[in-house]
């Protein structure tokens, strides 16, 4: 009998803790709301600023041109040294993967919201499509010039043996080596990858002037974007810095801001084309004149 008011105290406190816990767990969603939405809107004015897209184009260039001087000022048993570090293996060969997956997922929101028609969305996602067939032929290019620049050696304790085998296969059955200008298909994907996400998410800036729908789902999307983007930026400073030869990080480099000049910069204003991001989305505003 005695038992009955401690049982209710334990009732009781059990209660409050639970009331005390789903209060909390509502301030952190809110917290969590409102950086979401503090995030996404101050990275969509950021990105949506075409002086500071030009600005960007001017950082990219900066970092291949001058990144790999940080060489003698940076530690050289870092694990970014390292062609096997999990970031090199994981992301940088796999960047177009990545890139895709997450922009397409963008793309698709934003488009999709926004027309509520499925033919100009697949037309939007389309220049993913474009820009994987300049990924392929791209690296299709670069091999063609390692095999037609390059020479078959066989190492040696003295040093490298010149062989007249005439192709890479050959050289390769062998056991040898081949050796050619390569340029630098890491620099040249990352660096269409950067030019080409920065170029996409730049709409959502007129995305959420125009009021259209933006819940927690798009926006987030647009921020794993917008961190894949700063990922993309660095890795492209560690490779700068730690791989390949100079001159065939920016080659690799040019190559890629060509393509985004070819795609983006030019084909993609023409009317036979994919179209630019945000075309055709956003309702234009007519202004309205009064007659006397």
């Amino acid at each position: 009998m005695e038992r009955g008011p401690a049982v209710g105290a334990g009732l009781g406190a059990g209660a409050r803790i639970r009331a005390l816990l789903g209060c909390l767990v509502k301030v952190l969603l809110w917290v969590a709301s409102a950086l979401l939405y503090f995030g996404s809107e101050q990275a969509a004015r950021l990105l949506g600023s075409p002086c500071l897209r030009r600005l960007y184009h001017a950082w990219l260039a900066a970092v291949v041109i001058f990144g790999p001087l940080l060489q003698f000022h940076v530690n050289p048993r870092t694990i970014f040294a390292s062609h096997g570090n999990f970031f090199n293996i994981k992301f940088v060969n796999s960047a177009w993967g990545w890139t895709c997956t997450f922009l397409g997922g963008f793309v698709l929101l934003v488009v999709f919201l926004a027309t509520r028609r499925v033919a100009v969305t697949a037309r939007h996602l389309s220049r993913l499509v474009v820009g994987a067939a300049v990924w392929r032929g791209a690296g299709r290019a670069f091999l063609l010039i390692e095999d037609l620049t390059g020479s078959c050696f066989e190492p040696l304790p003295q040093g490298l043996l010149l062989h007249e085998l005439p192709d890479r296969r050959s050289c390769l059955a062998a056991g040898h080596q081949w050796r050619g200008y390569t340029v630098s298909s890491h620099t040249f994907l990352l660096t269409f990858c950067c030019l080409l996400m920065a170029e996409e998410a730049a709409v959502f800036a007129k995305y959420l002037a125009h009021g259209l729908p933006a819940g927690a789902p798009l926006r987030l999307v647009f921020l794993l974007n917008v961190l894949l983007l700063g990922l993309w930026n660095f890795l492209l400073l560690c490779t700068v810095i730690y791989f390949h030869q100079y001159t065939h990080k920016v080659v690799g480099a040019a190559v890629g801001t060509f393509a985004w000049y070819l795609t983006y910069g030019s084909w993609y204003h023409q009317p036979w084309s994919p179209g630019s991001p945000g075309h055709g989305l956003f309702p234009r505003r007519h202004s309205s004149r009064k007659h006397n």
